[in-house]
C-alpha cells in the first residue's frame, strides 16, 4: 500500500487532491460546519481511495487532470461523510485516537456535517466533473446506505450467514472502492470492458480491505486500532472473519458482553483457524482482482496495481502474526 501512496506521480496527484478536498469541505457559508468537516478531513487516513482513482486513470492512459483530481476528492469526501454516520450509528466516542464529531458536538450537529460532506461531493461531481461521474457516485451512496442497513438487520444474530455478511461489506465498503476506479475510467474515456474490469478490481480490493479491517478488530490491540479491540463484538457485528473462524464462541456472544467475555472470545478466535481462514479467503479475492485488470501499458502503474492486493494482505498478516505471538 505504501508503494502506491508514495509513488511520485501518485503522491504529486494526492497533494492536489488534498487541496481540493479542503476547498470543498470548507465551502459552507456556516463556519461551524467547515470547522467540523475540517476535523474529519484532518483526523488521519491514508487517502487510499483517491490514490486508487489516480492510479486507475494513469493505467488507462489519462494523466490526473482537474476532472480526475476533483473526482478523487469527491470519493474521499463521501468516505469521510460516511465515517461520521458510522460513528453516529455506533455511538462511538473515538476514531483514530481522537474524539468523534458526535462525541464532541452532539449527534444532531454531527449528522448535519456528515450530510453536508456527502452532498458537497455530489454537487462537485455534477458541476466540475461530469454527469456520468455524478451518477456513479450517487448510486454508490445508495449502496453505502443499503450495505449499512443490511448490517443493522443482523446485529447480535448468531445465525448470520456468510452471504449476508458479504452483501453488507460489498455495499458499505467495497462499493466506494469500485466507484473510485470506475469514475477514473469514465474520466479517461475508457472502453466499456475496461471500465467493467477496473470496477471489478476496485470492488475485490475493497472486499479485501474490509475483511482484513474486520480481522484486525479481532486480533490487533486497542492502541494499534485507535479504538477498543473487539468493538464489533460489543456492537453485535459478527463479521466474516468471525463467521469463518470455526471456533465455537456462541456461548459468549450477545448483548452487554463484559470485558472478560470479549477477551475470552478474542482468545478463542486467535487460538483457532480464524486468521488462516481469513487470509486464505482474501488471497482468493486477490487472485480475482488481478484477473480482472485490463492490459496496462504503463509498467510502473501496472506494477503498483498488481502488487497492491497481496502487499496489503501481507501487511495485515504481519500485524496479526505479531499479535498472536505476543
Amino acid at each position: 500500500m505504501d508503494r502506491l501512496l508514495n509513488a511520485p506521480a501518485i503522491a504529486q496527484g494526492l497533494r492536489k487532491v488534498e487541496a481540493r478536498i479542503r476547498r470543498l469541505s470548507g465551502s459552507s457559508t456556516l463556519p461551524d460546519i467547515n470547522a467540523g468537516a475540517e476535523r474529519i478531513i484532518s483526523a488521519g487516513g491514508k487517502r487510499l481511495r483517491p490514490a486508487m482513482t489516480l492510479a486507475t486513470a494513469m493505467a488507462l492512459g489519462k494523466q490526473p487532470d482537474r476532472r480526475v483530481i476533483t473526482a478523487a476528492a469527491c470519493v474521499e469526501l463521501i468516505h469521510a461523510g460516511s465515517l461520521v454516520h458510522d460513528d453516529l450509528m455506533d455511538n462511538a466516542t473515538e476514531r483514530r485516537g481522537t474524539r468523534t464529531l458526535n462525541a464532541e458536538l452532539g449527534d444532531g450537529k454531527a449528522l448535519v456535517i456528515g450530510d453536508f460532506m456527502l452532498a458537497r461531493a455530489g454537487l462537485a461531481a455534477i458541476t466540475a466533473v461530469s454527469r456520468p461521474v455524478a451518477e456513479v457516485l450517487a448510486a454508490t451512496v445508495v449502496e453505502l446506505a443499503e450495505g449499512q442497513y443490511l448490517e443493522t438487520t443482523d446485529l447480535f444474530n448468531p445465525h448470520r450467514t456468510l452471504d449476508s455478511a458479504l452483501r453488507s461489506v460489498t455495499g458499505k465498503t467495497a462499493a466506494l472502492f469500485r466507484a473510485g476506479c470506475l469514475v477514473a475510467a469514465v474520466c479517461a474515456g475508457a472502453a466499456p470492458e475496461d471500465r467493467a474490469r477496473m470496477a471489478a478490481y476496485g470492488e475485490r480490493f475493497g472486499l479485501i480491505f474490509q475483511v482484513l479491517d474486520d480481522l484486525l478488530d479481532l486480533t490487533a490491540s486497542s492502541r494499534k486500532l485507535g479504538k477498543p479491540a473487539g468493538n464489533d463484538l460489543r456492537q453485535g457485528v459478527y463479521s466474516l472473519p468471525l463467521l469463518m473462524a470455526g471456533a465455537d464462541v456462541s456461548d459468549l456472544l450477545g448483548r452487554n458482553m463484559t470485558d472478560d467475555q470479549v477477551e475470552e472470545v478474542l482468545r478463542r478466535l486467535r487460538a483457532g483457524d480464524m486468521v488462516d481462514n481469513t487470509l486464505r479467503y482474501c488471497r482468493g479475492l486477490a487472485a480475482d482482482a488481478l484477473a480482472a485488470l485490463p492490459v496496462i501499458h504503463d509498467h510502473e502503474v501496472a506494477d503498483l496495481l498488481y502488487g497492491l492486493p497481496l502487499a496489503y494482505i501481507e501487511h495485515v498478516s504481519q500485524i496479526t502474526l505479531l499479535t498472536t505471538v505476543n
